[in-house]
C-alpha cells in the first residue's frame, strides 16, 4: 500500500472523532482543547463549540447535529515536547462521561445522556449511526492507577432524541472504536488494552443475535500479537475494519473473515481515527483522514480502496 501522507494542519490538542463533511472540511474534537474543531481544506481552523470536560468520539446524526462522546475529563495530558498523550485520572477535574447533542451552527451543547438504568456513564468513547437513526457507542471506563481500579463496561444503543438508551454487550474490557458492517448486520468494537477487536450480529435496532460469554469464540474477530493496543476504527467499502493501532503507530486493516491484510504506518505511536471523504466527488470515498493525536495533526491519504460512506454524513 502507498502510504504518501500529507498533513492537513498541525497545532491541534490531541484530535480525535473526525468526521470528513460534504464541503470537504473536516469536523474533529481536540481532546485536551477541549474543543469540537472545524478543519477546512486549506488547513484553517475554526472553533465548532468549546466544551466542557473530555471531548472524545463525534458523529452526524440524522438532524443535522453532532453526537459527541463525553469521557468527562478522564484523562489529563502528557506533555513531552512534541509529544502529547492522555495521562492520568485527575479526580478533582472529571466531570463524569456523557452523550452530548451539540448544534453546529451555534455550537449549544445539551446534554442527552449521563447514565443507562442508573449506572453512570463513566467514559464515552467512539460512535457511530446506524440506518434507523440510533447509535451505538462505547464506554471506555476509567482506569485510576493510584486507586489500582479499573471499570468494567458495555457498549451501548441510543435514540437520537434523547428517550432511550440501552446496554446491549456486557461486560467489555476498555472498548474503544464502534463501527457498522456496509449492510448494518454486524457491529464491531475494539478494546484497547487487550488488542482485540470484536463483532456481534445485529439482529434489530440496539438488538444483538445470541451472546458473547468466554466461549463464544465467534465473537472475536481478531486479536493482534505483541504489544498492540487499539483505538478508534472505520469500516470500509470491501467491509475491511480499519482501526487505528497504538504503540507500533497506524492502522491495521482487517477482513471481515479476521485476516490482518495490512498495517499503514504514520510515523505517530498515538494515531488514534481514520474516516473516510470524497472530496473530488468519485462516490468511492478514497480521501482517508487519520488523526496523528500525539503530534497534534490531521493527516490525509488517498486509501487504496473505496471508504464507505456513514449514515447522515
Amino acid at each position: 500500500m502507498t502510504t504518501e501522507m500529507t498533513a492537513i494542519t498541525t497545532g491541534l490538542r490531541f484530535p480525535e472523532g473526525p468526521i470528513a463533511m460534504p464541503d470537504g472540511s473536516v469536523i474533529l474534537v481536540e481532546m485536551f482543547g477541549p474543543r469540537i474543531t472545524r478543519v477546512l481544506p486549506d488547513g484553517t481552523k475554526q472553533t465548532v463549540a468549546e466544551i466542557v470536560g473530555g471531548p472524545n468520539g463525534l458523529a452526524l446524526g440524522p438532524d443535522g447535529a453532532l453526537y459527541l462522546c463525553n469521557n468527562g475529563g478522564c484523562f489529563t495530558p502528557v506533555d513531552m515536547g512534541d509529544l502529547l498523550f492522555p495521562g492520568p485520572f485527575d479526580p478533582s477535574s472529571y466531570i463524569g462521561g456523557r452523550i452530548q447533542k451539540v448544534d453546529i451552527a451555534t455550537g449549544t451543547v445539551t446534554d442527552l445522556y449521563t447514565d443507562c438504568a442508573g449506572h453512570p456513564l463513566r467514559a464515552p468513547n467512539d460512535i457511530v449511526f446506524d440506518a434507523h437513526g440510533g447509535f451505538w457507542f462505547t464506554d471506555h471506563g476509567i482506569r485510576d492507577g493510584q486507586a489500582r481500579t479499573s471499570d468494567i463496561t458495555a457498549i451501548y444503543y441510543a435514540k437520537a432524541d434523547g428517550s432511550s438508551i440501552s446496554e446491549v454487550a456486557f461486560p467489555v474490557d476498555a472498548p474503544n472504536g464502534i463501527g457498522l458492517s456496509p449492510d448494518g448486520t454486524k457491529v464491531y468494537w475494539a478494546e484497547t488494552h487487550s488488542g482485540r477487536v470484536f463483532q456481534r450480529t445485529i439482529t434489530s435496532p440496539g438488538v444483538l443475535a445470541g451472546s458473547a460469554g468466554i466461549v463464544d469464540t465467534s465473537a472475536v474477530l481478531c486479536g493482534l500479537p505483541g504489544l498492540q493496543l487499539l483505538d478508534s476504527l472505520a469500516v470500509d467499502g470491501a467491509g475491511n475494519v480499519c482501526v487505528a493501532t497504538l504503540v507500533n503507530g497506524g492502522v491495521t486493516v482487517i477482513s471481515p473473515s479476521g485476516e490482518v491484510l495490512e498495517h499503514v504506518p504514520t510515523g505517530d505511536l498515538m494515531t488514534t481515527n481514520i474516516c473516510f471523504g470524497d472530496r473530488d466527488g468519485s462516490g468511492e470515498y478514497r480521501d482517508a483522514y487519520i488523526t496523528s493525536s500525539g503530534f497534534g495533526k490531521l493527516l490525509h491519504m488517498r486509501w487504496p480502496h473505496p471508504g464507505l460512506r456513514l449514515n447522515y454524513v
